[in-house]
This record gives structure tokens, C-alpha cells and sequence, in this order.
């Protein structure tokens, strides 16, 4: 599985839940985006956005996002969520996620979203600080060079 999450420098595990299955006994698709979510918070705790949103009201707010589907999982499974930046722009990024189920061993579902750097104080959108950028390429090239 450490081949299916290579280049994601950040990896949480989520066990799957009974609840999270609907009627056609699989896990219900908008359940991925909540994986995708968490891994989305952990990669922000990492590089320690929300301290630099508190001390500028600068901070992230997600645009758009997908999911394309895989495999279905199901109770009782865990899942590995990596998340990683794809690409920065000056004012957004686009983070890319999979999850791989631990009971199949192969790629569950794969996800992106755009990011926007948002101004939480003047209520509009701001350019990426190029402090969250150095902290973002810190992580990244962290993991391109294990």
C-alpha cells in the first residue's frame, strides 16, 4: 500500500463505519468527500494554516471538488486518505486525494479540490501568502525526498 500513497506527504487512516453504508450496502458516495475533507484538515494542520488565519484573517476556502470512484467499500474496512498540492496558482491550489482501502489493497477512490485563498475579514478572495506557499513546497519537497 506505501507504493499506492507515494508522493502524499500527508496520510491519515479512517476506519469505516457501519453507518456510512446506505441501502445498497456500500459506503454512500458522500462519504468520500468527508475522507477527503479530513485529509484536507490534517494536510492544513501541518503547514499551520489556521494559526496564520488567526493572525490574518487569511485562510482557505474550498471552491470545487470531485471524486472518481473505484471500487465500493464497505463495513468493516480502514482506509488510508492522502492528501498532496498538485499545483499553486497565485491565489489557489489544486490538492489531489486518495483513498485505498486496507482490505483490498488497491485505490478506492482518487479526488481533487481547488483551494482559494480567501480574506475571512474583508469577505473576499486574497492571493495565496507566500508564506503558505514556502510552507506548502516545505511539505511537499519533504516527501519527494524520503
Amino acid at each position: 500500500m506505501e507504493k499506492l500513497l507515494e508522493g502524499f506527504p500527508v496520510v491519515i487512516e479512517i476506519p469505516v463505519a457501519w453507518g456510512e453504508m446506505d441501502s445498497l450496502q456500500h459506503v454512500n458516495n458522500i462519504v468520500y468527500f468527508r475522507y477527503f475533507e479530513s485529509a484536507r484538515m490534517a494536510y492544513f494542520n501541518q503547514i499551520d494554516f489556521w494559526s496564520y488565519m488567526d493572525d490574518t484573517g487569511i485562510g482557505p476556502i474550498l471552491a470545487s471538488t470531485q471524486c472518481k470512484f473505484k471500487i465500493p467499500l464497505s463495513y468493516p474496512d480502514m482506509v488510508s486518505v492522502g492528501a498532496r498540492i498538485a499545483n499553486v496558482e497565485d491565489d489557489r491550489f489544486l490538492m489531489k486525494y486518495v483513498v485505498i482501502s486496507h482490505q483490498h489493497r488497491r485505490i478506492a477512490a482518487e479526488g481533487e479540490g481547488i483551494i482559494v485563498s480567501y480574506d475571512y475579514r474583508e469577505k473576499k478572495k486574497s492571493p495565496l501568502p507566500g508564506e503558505i506557499k514556502a510552507r506548502i513546497e516545505a511539505l511537499e519537497s519533504s516527501r519527494r525526498n524520503q
